[in-house]
């Protein structure tokens, strides 16, 4: 994903920029930013501001999703050459998708990659339907393991993120389960820090802004929607120590890197015995509310914001020192559908695979 440095703009630049800020503050800034960044080694909080204000999770409730997986893959119960078949209702589900028609069939291996890089909707539907046995199965699950995990603030109502009464969580509560995928599932650590995936036709780029890009970054998730803002779970790892920030309602994708990148070289750079363990942290702030930023973030005003943060060739400017251009092209891993009678004749609905794939390099899991 392309990157710029911010420099200085012409003064009719700099001027709508400014207005269309004013008109962005007049009409309200989000009444929370809530963040937090922990030590994964001690489980303490570096530092956190509104982390028990609930919110809409948007994609990072794929966490959950890859969680609940990735117990089914460590028990034996399913393994990643295990079929994923799409039903009429996971190729139902709204964008963002892959668009595969029902019938259409990938590795569990696939499906993580493009669950977790692409954030495609109607992939966690089937995912959850296969590790389930059906959907309302599967969120069963999802909310069985946040009680279990102590996540005191969340529940799910679907696998995918899309908001809906019943759908909230906590950057403390996804603090929680981003530290137990790193404790629980080292083996599936390679599917959050994909530069991008490759469908055999087409390629698809992490919308992590930090992978390749921050000194020592290892994944995890982002998402949005208009209620939710640009949200983020990253972990960086230096010297041996990793740390996890949760950002959301960043009012931008540049915005929610440049958080995310402050956020975690603060928390490489100080001790790491500092702070309280995340599960003594105590609930404060308002705690009942669940926060919806539509109006501030899917306005008109605040489109323009957005549109001003791009250099003239159509590049994100982001700000953070930490954040630097990559060297190099992204490396995509495969994930492509299981090839049929119907991908061999040509799925003209979705991105089917091709009768031979590209080789392209795939992580060690």
């Amino acid at each position: 994903m392309p990157l710029s440095k911010p420099r200085l703009p012409s003064a009719t630049r700099l001027i709508s920029a400014l207005t269309a800020l004013a008109l962005l503050g007049s009409a309200g800034h989000a009444a929370a930013n809530p963040k937090i960044v922990i030590d994964v080694r001690t489980g303490r909080v570096l530092e956190h501001e509104d982390a028990f204000r609930k919110w809409y999770p948007a994609s990072l409730t794929k966490l959950m999703t890859a969680y609940v997986t990735f117990k089914a893959l460590k028990s034996g119960r399913l393994s990643l050459d295990s079929e994923v078949v799409m039903s009429k209702r996971a190729a139902d589900q709204p964008p963002s998708k892959m668009y595969f028609k029902p019938g259409s069939r990938l590795t569990m291996d696939s499906a993580l990659k493009i669950l977790l890089v692409k954030s495609a909707n109607d992939v966690a539907v089937a995912v959850g339907e296969t590790v389930g046995g059906s959907l309302d199965q599967f969120v069963a699950m999802m909310n069985s393991e946040a009680q279990r995990l102590g996540m005191t603030s969340t529940h799910f109502i679907n696998p995918h993120g899309l908001p809906g009464q019943g759908q909230y969580t906590t950057a403390r509560d996804l603090a929680i389960l981003a530290l137990q995928l790193k404790r629980e599932f080292p083996e599936f650590a390679g599917y959050f820090s994909l530069e991008g995936i490759n469908t055999g036709k087409k390629n698809y780029p992490n919308f992590n802004m930090l992978i390749g890009r921050f000194e020592g970054a290892d994944g995890m998730k982002t998402g949005f929607i208009c209620a939710a803002g640009f949200n983020q779970v990253s972990s960086a790892t230096r010297n041996g120590r990793t740390v996890i920030s949760v950002v959301l309602g960043s009012d931008s994708l540049a915005g929610r890197a440049d958080d995310s990148a402050d956020l975690l070289q603060k928390g490489l750079t100080i001790a790491a015995n500092r702070g309280v363990p995340l599960a003594s942290l105590a609930p404060y702030g308002d705690t009942a509310t669940i926060n919806d930023l539509s109006d501030q973030i899917c306005n008109r005003e605040a489109a323009k914001v957005r549109s001003e943060g791009r250099d003239d060739a159509g590049r994100m400017v982001v700000h953070s020192p930490y954040i630097k251009e990559m060297a190099r092209p992204p490396v995509y891993s495969f994930a492509g559908l299981i090839p049929g009678p119907e991908t061999v004749a040509g799925n003209k609905g979705g991105e089917e695979i091709a009768n031979v794939p590209i080789p392209l390099p795939r992580p060690t899991f």
